[in-house]
């Protein structure tokens, strides 16, 4: 058995918290350790995606003031 059988995953096709390899990978986000972080799954992945595409932005805006070709 794979370690992620023994977690907590979300379906976001059903939007249900699943304990194991239950749905198709293409269906689960995770895994999670406990059943609550499996639930705030979309939460989760809302914050790190909006935290990454603030990183994107400050590394865009570093990039283009240190083009020294004026691009």
């Amino acid at each position: 058995m794979s370690s992620g059988e023994h977690k907590y995953w979300y379906n976001t096709s059903s939007g249900e918290v699943e304990y194991g390899l239950l749905s198709p990978a293409v269906d689960r986000v995770g895994p999670f350790d406990t059943k609550e972080a499996a639930a705030n799954a979309m939460e989760t992945l809302r914050a790190r995606s909006e935290a990454w595409a603030a990183e994107e932005a400050i590394d865009e805006d570093w990039r283009k003031a240190s083009d020294v070709d004026g691009k």
